[in-house]
Parts: structure tokens; sequence; C-alpha cells
């Protein structure tokens, strides 16, 4: 069943930019993990946390510390979630998270798929 879905994009140059402006963006938005990743990259990720969000009806008081975009053993990125996003994905009855990236030219896009248990 699904339990919610989310879609979000990104102009990497824009988002670069607000990087730029706000040092303590960077540390507020990504975790250790993340922020060392070339700038395509955290772009597709924001947009992938923005998606989870939406998938979750964008609940005030998440923390974007916990919700991470990791690769699994194949390369594939996946969503990891703790804390205050595990927390609601739980009450939402979220089994399991499906995440597809893109990028085109300064785009970068993400869709996500939060699916409950059948």
């Amino acid at each position: 069943m699904i339990i919610g879905i989310g879609v979000d994009v990104v102009e990497v140059s824009r988002f670069g930019d607000q990087l730029g402006r706000a040092p303590g963006l960077r540390e507020r938005l990504f975790t250790d993990a993340e922020r060392g990743l070339p700038l395509r990259s955290l772009a597709a990720r924001f947009a992938a946390k923005e998606a989870v969000a939406k998938a979750l009806g964008a609940p005030a008081g998440m923390s974007w510390q916990h919700c991470e975009i990791v690769v699994d053993a194949s390369g594939a990125p996946r969503v990891a979630v703790t804390g205050t996003v595990e927390a609601v994905a739980e009450r939402r009855g979220v089994a399991y998270w499906h995440l597809s990236l893109s990028h085109d030219g300064d785009v970068a896009t993400a869709m996500v798929v939060a699916e409950g248990r059948s």
C-alpha cells in the first residue's frame, strides 16, 4: 500500500549559491557523511530529503539530519531515516522507501515513494 509520494527538483547552481551565502546551511541540511560530496550530489540529496518530507505530509518538527541518502552495496541510493523522521514514518506506517534520483544539466530531481506493509 502506498502511504505517500514526493517529488522535488533543485537547480544545482542556485542551490550552490545558497550554500555559499549561508555557511551553516550545509551542516544543518546534511549529515557528516553527506557533507563532503560534490555539489551535484548534494543538490540531489536535498531534493530527496524534500521528497521524503512531502511523502510524509511535510509535518513540522522533522530534522534534516534524521534523513540521510546513502548508497547500498550495488551503488543504488536509498533512504535511511532516524529520530524525528523515523518517528513520523512509523506513525504513518511506512515500511519501505523507494527512491529515484536524476541529474540533467543544472537540474537534480528526486522521487520518493513511501510504502506500507501489505
